[in-house]
Protein backbone atom coordinates (compact mmCIF):
# COMPACT_ATOMS: atom_id res chain seq x y z
CA UNK A 1 0.00 0.00 0.00
CA UNK A 2 0.91 3.67 -0.11
CA UNK A 3 3.58 3.96 -2.78
CA UNK A 4 4.45 0.31 -2.24
CA UNK A 5 5.23 -1.90 0.75
CA UNK A 6 8.99 -1.78 0.18
CA UNK A 7 8.97 2.01 0.61
CA UNK A 8 8.02 1.54 4.25
CA UNK A 9 11.28 -0.20 5.11
CA UNK A 10 14.77 1.21 5.56
CA UNK A 11 15.69 1.17 1.87
CA UNK A 12 12.50 3.15 1.12
CA UNK A 13 13.58 5.79 3.61
CA UNK A 14 17.11 5.92 2.21
CA UNK A 15 15.78 6.38 -1.29
CA UNK A 16 13.26 9.10 -0.23
CA UNK A 17 15.82 10.92 1.90
CA UNK A 18 18.01 11.63 -1.12
CA UNK A 19 15.42 14.27 -2.01
CA UNK A 20 15.23 15.84 1.46
CA UNK A 21 16.53 19.34 1.99
CA UNK A 22 18.78 19.21 5.10
CA UNK A 23 18.24 22.96 5.60
CA UNK A 24 14.60 22.24 6.52
CA UNK A 25 15.76 20.96 9.91
CA UNK A 26 18.42 23.58 10.54
CA UNK A 27 16.27 25.57 12.91
CA UNK A 28 16.71 27.12 16.32
CA UNK A 29 13.76 26.16 18.52
CA UNK A 30 14.68 28.27 21.56
CA UNK A 31 11.51 29.71 23.09
CA UNK A 32 9.23 27.13 21.44
CA UNK A 33 7.46 24.51 23.52
CA UNK A 34 6.71 20.93 22.38
CA UNK A 35 4.71 18.17 24.03
CA UNK A 36 5.43 14.57 22.98
CA UNK A 37 3.32 11.64 24.21
CA UNK A 38 4.86 8.18 24.53
CA UNK A 39 8.23 9.87 24.70
CA UNK A 40 10.24 7.37 26.73
CA UNK A 41 11.09 5.02 23.85
CA UNK A 42 10.95 4.46 20.11
CA UNK A 43 9.78 7.21 17.77
CA UNK A 44 8.59 9.42 20.64
CA UNK A 45 11.99 9.49 22.31
CA UNK A 46 13.84 9.98 19.01
CA UNK A 47 11.54 12.92 18.23
CA UNK A 48 11.97 14.50 21.66
CA UNK A 49 15.74 14.19 21.35
CA UNK A 50 15.85 15.89 17.92
CA UNK A 51 13.72 18.77 19.20
CA UNK A 52 15.89 19.08 22.33
CA UNK A 53 19.04 19.20 20.16
CA UNK A 54 17.61 22.27 18.45
CA UNK A 55 16.94 24.09 21.72
CA UNK A 56 13.20 23.52 22.09
CA UNK A 57 11.49 23.10 25.46
CA UNK A 58 10.24 19.52 25.54
CA UNK A 59 7.43 18.08 27.66
CA UNK A 60 7.63 14.29 27.82
CA UNK A 61 4.29 12.67 28.56
CA UNK A 62 4.81 9.04 29.59
CA UNK A 63 2.96 6.32 31.45
CA UNK A 64 5.90 4.61 33.16
CA UNK A 65 7.68 6.93 35.61
CA UNK A 66 10.90 4.88 35.93
CA UNK A 67 11.46 4.44 32.19
CA UNK A 68 10.51 8.06 31.57
CA UNK A 69 13.09 9.33 34.08
CA UNK A 70 15.79 7.30 32.34
CA UNK A 71 14.73 8.75 28.96
CA UNK A 72 14.67 12.31 30.34
CA UNK A 73 18.19 11.95 31.70
CA UNK A 74 19.42 10.48 28.42
CA UNK A 75 17.91 13.34 26.42
CA UNK A 76 19.41 15.97 28.74
CA UNK A 77 22.83 14.34 28.70
CA UNK A 78 22.97 13.79 24.95
CA UNK A 79 21.62 17.20 23.92
CA UNK A 80 22.83 19.43 26.75
CA UNK A 81 19.29 20.83 26.89
CA UNK A 82 17.97 21.17 30.45
CA UNK A 83 14.50 22.42 29.44
CA UNK A 84 13.04 18.93 29.54
CA UNK A 85 9.93 18.36 31.64
CA UNK A 86 8.40 15.04 32.59
CA UNK A 87 4.68 14.39 33.13
CA UNK A 88 3.43 10.95 34.13
CA UNK A 89 0.09 10.37 32.41
CA UNK A 90 -1.60 7.23 31.13
CA UNK A 91 -3.09 8.13 27.74
CA UNK A 92 -5.59 5.26 28.08
CA UNK A 93 -7.05 6.95 31.17
CA UNK A 94 -9.42 9.81 30.20
CA UNK A 95 -9.69 11.32 33.69
CA UNK A 96 -5.92 11.46 34.03
CA UNK A 97 -5.61 13.22 30.68
CA UNK A 98 -8.23 15.83 31.59
CA UNK A 99 -6.59 16.51 34.95
CA UNK A 100 -3.15 16.76 33.39
CA UNK A 101 -4.32 19.10 30.61
CA UNK A 102 -6.14 21.43 33.00
CA UNK A 103 -3.04 21.75 35.16
CA UNK A 104 -0.67 22.05 32.19
CA UNK A 105 -2.69 24.95 30.77
CA UNK A 106 -2.17 27.01 33.92
CA UNK A 107 1.60 26.42 34.06
CA UNK A 108 2.98 26.22 30.52
CA UNK A 109 2.68 27.47 26.99
CA UNK A 110 2.50 25.12 24.01
CA UNK A 111 3.45 25.58 20.36
CA UNK A 112 3.43 22.01 19.10
CA UNK A 113 1.56 18.90 20.25
CA UNK A 114 2.86 15.52 19.03
CA UNK A 115 0.40 12.67 19.58
CA UNK A 116 2.73 9.70 19.41
CA UNK A 117 1.58 7.38 22.22
CA UNK A 118 -0.18 4.33 20.88
CA UNK A 119 -0.75 0.68 21.60
CA UNK A 120 -1.61 -2.51 19.80
CA UNK A 121 -3.04 -5.02 22.25
CA UNK A 122 -3.75 -8.31 20.50
CA UNK A 123 -6.45 -9.53 22.88
CA UNK A 124 -9.51 -7.54 23.84
CA UNK A 125 -8.89 -6.06 27.27
CA UNK A 126 -10.72 -3.32 29.11
CA UNK A 127 -9.27 -0.41 31.06
CA UNK A 128 -10.49 0.37 34.60
CA UNK A 129 -13.08 2.62 32.93
CA UNK A 130 -14.44 -0.27 30.88
CA UNK A 131 -12.94 1.02 27.62
CA UNK A 132 -11.28 -1.27 25.07
CA UNK A 133 -7.59 -0.53 25.54
CA UNK A 134 -6.51 0.15 21.93
CA UNK A 135 -9.42 2.54 21.35
CA UNK A 136 -8.89 4.23 24.75
CA UNK A 137 -5.25 4.97 23.94
CA UNK A 138 -5.12 5.54 20.20
CA UNK A 139 -8.42 7.31 19.56
CA UNK A 140 -10.07 8.61 22.72
CA UNK A 141 -6.80 9.55 24.43
CA UNK A 142 -5.61 11.42 21.33
CA UNK A 143 -8.99 13.13 21.05
CA UNK A 144 -9.14 14.27 24.68
CA UNK A 145 -5.55 15.49 24.91
CA UNK A 146 -5.79 17.43 21.66
CA UNK A 147 -9.22 18.92 22.44
CA UNK A 148 -8.13 19.91 25.94
CA UNK A 149 -4.96 21.64 24.70
CA UNK A 150 -6.44 23.42 21.67
CA UNK A 151 -7.14 26.63 23.67
CA UNK A 152 -3.45 26.77 24.62
CA UNK A 153 -2.32 26.17 21.03
CA UNK A 154 -4.78 28.79 19.74
CA UNK A 155 -2.83 31.46 21.66
CA UNK A 156 0.46 30.79 19.87
CA UNK A 157 1.88 31.74 16.50
CA UNK A 158 2.69 28.81 14.21
CA UNK A 159 0.93 26.23 16.39
CA UNK A 160 0.95 22.64 15.13
CA UNK A 161 -0.52 19.25 15.97
CA UNK A 162 1.10 16.11 14.56
CA UNK A 163 -0.39 12.65 15.08
CA UNK A 164 1.64 9.50 14.47
CA UNK A 165 -0.65 7.11 12.60
CA UNK A 166 0.07 4.09 10.43
CA UNK A 167 -0.32 3.01 6.83
CA UNK A 168 -2.35 0.12 8.25
CA UNK A 169 -5.29 2.50 8.26
CA UNK A 170 -5.47 2.12 4.46
CA UNK A 171 -7.10 -1.30 4.89
CA UNK A 172 -9.87 0.11 7.08
CA UNK A 173 -13.01 2.08 6.36
CA UNK A 174 -14.23 4.18 9.28
CA UNK A 175 -16.58 2.04 11.36
CA UNK A 176 -18.59 3.93 13.95
CA UNK A 177 -20.96 1.08 14.78
CA UNK A 178 -18.54 -0.72 17.11
CA UNK A 179 -15.94 1.70 18.48
CA UNK A 180 -15.06 -0.63 21.36
CA UNK A 181 -14.72 -3.76 19.18
CA UNK A 182 -17.26 -5.63 21.29
CA UNK A 183 -18.76 -7.65 18.42
CA UNK A 184 -17.35 -10.50 16.37
CA UNK A 185 -13.83 -11.91 16.54
CA UNK A 186 -11.26 -9.52 18.00
CA UNK A 187 -8.26 -8.89 15.75
CA UNK A 188 -5.79 -6.52 17.45
CA UNK A 189 -4.05 -5.60 14.21
CA UNK A 190 -7.33 -4.60 12.54
CA UNK A 191 -8.56 -2.74 15.62
CA UNK A 192 -5.30 -0.79 15.61
CA UNK A 193 -5.71 -0.05 11.89
CA UNK A 194 -9.27 1.16 12.55
CA UNK A 195 -8.01 3.46 15.32
CA UNK A 196 -5.40 4.81 12.91
CA UNK A 197 -8.14 5.51 10.32
CA UNK A 198 -10.02 7.34 13.07
CA UNK A 199 -6.93 9.49 13.73
CA UNK A 200 -6.83 10.49 10.06
CA UNK A 201 -10.51 11.52 10.22
CA UNK A 202 -9.87 13.50 13.44
CA UNK A 203 -6.96 15.33 11.81
CA UNK A 204 -8.99 16.27 8.74
CA UNK A 205 -11.90 17.46 10.89
CA UNK A 206 -9.72 19.51 13.25
CA UNK A 207 -7.95 21.11 10.30
CA UNK A 208 -11.30 22.41 9.03
CA UNK A 209 -12.43 23.64 12.43
CA UNK A 210 -9.22 25.31 13.65
CA UNK A 211 -7.75 27.31 10.81
CA UNK A 212 -4.90 28.92 12.73
CA UNK A 213 -3.36 25.61 13.84
CA UNK A 214 -1.54 23.37 11.35
CA UNK A 215 -2.65 19.72 11.69
CA UNK A 216 -0.98 16.73 10.12
CA UNK A 217 -0.93 12.97 10.50
CA UNK A 218 1.89 10.71 9.37
CA UNK A 219 3.11 7.17 8.78
CA UNK A 220 6.62 6.52 10.14
CA UNK A 221 7.17 3.43 8.01
CA UNK A 222 8.24 0.19 9.69
CA UNK A 223 10.82 1.07 12.33
CA UNK A 224 12.71 -1.06 14.82
CA UNK A 225 10.97 0.14 18.00
CA UNK A 226 10.08 -1.59 21.28
CA UNK A 227 6.39 -1.36 20.27
CA UNK A 228 6.95 -3.27 17.03
CA UNK A 229 9.08 -5.86 18.84
CA UNK A 230 6.45 -6.51 21.51
CA UNK A 231 3.18 -6.23 19.55
CA UNK A 232 4.34 -7.86 16.28
CA UNK A 233 7.03 -10.37 17.30
CA UNK A 234 6.70 -12.61 14.21
CA UNK A 235 6.84 -9.67 11.81
CA UNK A 236 9.82 -8.32 13.75
CA UNK A 237 11.75 -11.60 13.54
CA UNK A 238 11.17 -11.86 9.79
CA UNK A 239 11.87 -8.24 8.97
CA UNK A 240 14.28 -6.95 11.62
CA UNK A 241 17.19 -6.57 9.19
CA UNK A 242 15.25 -4.27 6.88
CA UNK A 243 13.43 -2.10 9.45
CA UNK A 244 14.07 1.62 9.68
CA UNK A 245 15.96 2.99 12.66
CA UNK A 246 13.97 4.92 15.27
CA UNK A 247 15.44 8.19 14.01
CA UNK A 248 14.40 7.37 10.43
CA UNK A 249 10.90 6.60 11.68
CA UNK A 250 10.84 9.91 13.55
CA UNK A 251 12.22 12.02 10.68
CA UNK A 252 8.86 13.11 9.24
CA UNK A 253 7.46 13.83 12.72
CA UNK A 254 10.40 16.15 13.40
CA UNK A 255 10.09 17.73 9.95
CA UNK A 256 6.36 18.37 10.48
CA UNK A 257 7.02 19.77 13.96
CA UNK A 258 9.89 22.16 13.22
CA UNK A 259 10.35 23.00 9.54
CA UNK A 260 8.84 26.05 7.91
CA UNK A 261 8.34 23.95 4.75
CA UNK A 262 5.73 21.73 6.40
CA UNK A 263 3.35 24.59 7.06
CA UNK A 264 3.51 25.74 3.44
CA UNK A 265 1.37 22.67 2.73
CA UNK A 266 -2.34 22.58 3.57
CA UNK A 267 -3.44 21.55 7.05
CA UNK A 268 -5.00 18.12 7.52
CA UNK A 269 -2.81 16.00 5.23
CA UNK A 270 -1.32 12.52 5.69
CA UNK A 271 2.47 12.27 5.27
CA UNK A 272 5.11 9.68 4.58
CA UNK A 273 8.77 10.65 4.20
CA UNK A 274 8.04 14.40 4.19
CA UNK A 275 5.50 14.05 1.35
CA UNK A 276 1.70 14.17 1.48
CA UNK A 277 0.29 10.80 0.38
CA UNK A 278 -3.30 9.64 -0.31
CA UNK A 279 -5.41 8.42 2.61
CA UNK A 280 -7.22 5.85 0.43
CA UNK A 281 -5.89 3.23 -1.97
CA UNK A 282 -7.02 3.41 -5.60
CA UNK A 283 -10.27 1.43 -6.04
CA UNK A 284 -10.51 0.67 -2.31
CA UNK A 285 -13.95 1.22 -0.80
CA UNK A 286 -12.61 2.83 2.37
CA UNK A 287 -14.19 6.26 1.96
CA UNK A 288 -16.92 7.06 4.44
CA UNK A 289 -19.83 9.50 4.18
CA UNK A 290 -19.31 12.87 5.94
CA UNK A 291 -22.16 12.08 8.31
CA UNK A 292 -20.21 9.09 9.67
CA UNK A 293 -17.23 11.35 10.33
CA UNK A 294 -19.51 13.89 11.99
CA UNK A 295 -21.00 11.11 14.12
CA UNK A 296 -17.53 9.93 15.19
CA UNK A 297 -16.73 13.43 16.44
CA UNK A 298 -20.03 13.59 18.34
CA UNK A 299 -19.49 10.18 19.94
CA UNK A 300 -15.94 11.02 21.02
CA UNK A 301 -17.06 14.37 22.41
CA UNK A 302 -19.87 12.75 24.39
CA UNK A 303 -17.58 9.99 25.69
CA UNK A 304 -14.82 12.44 26.61
CA UNK A 305 -17.21 14.70 28.54
CA UNK A 306 -18.30 11.72 30.61
CA UNK A 307 -14.82 11.62 32.16
CA UNK A 308 -14.43 15.33 32.68
CA UNK A 309 -15.30 16.02 36.26
CA UNK A 310 -14.74 19.14 38.29
CA UNK A 311 -14.73 17.17 41.53
CA UNK A 312 -12.83 13.96 42.35
CA UNK A 313 -14.68 10.67 41.96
Amino acid sequence: FLTGISDLFRNGYESASRHFNPADLEVNLAGRSFLVTGANSGIGKATAKEIARRGGTVHLVCRNKERAEVAKEEIETETGNQSIFLHVVDISNPKEIWNFAEKFKTEHKLNVLINNAGCMVNNRELTEDGLERNFATNTLGTYILTTALLPLLEKEADARVITVSSGGMLVQKLNISDLQSANGTFDGTMVYAQNKRQQVVLTERWAKAHRNIHFSVMHPGWADTPAVRSSMPDFYQRMKDSLRTEIQGADTVVWLAVSSEATQLPSGLFFQDRQPVPTHLPLASTRSPPEDEEKLMEMLEELSQRFKSTSPG
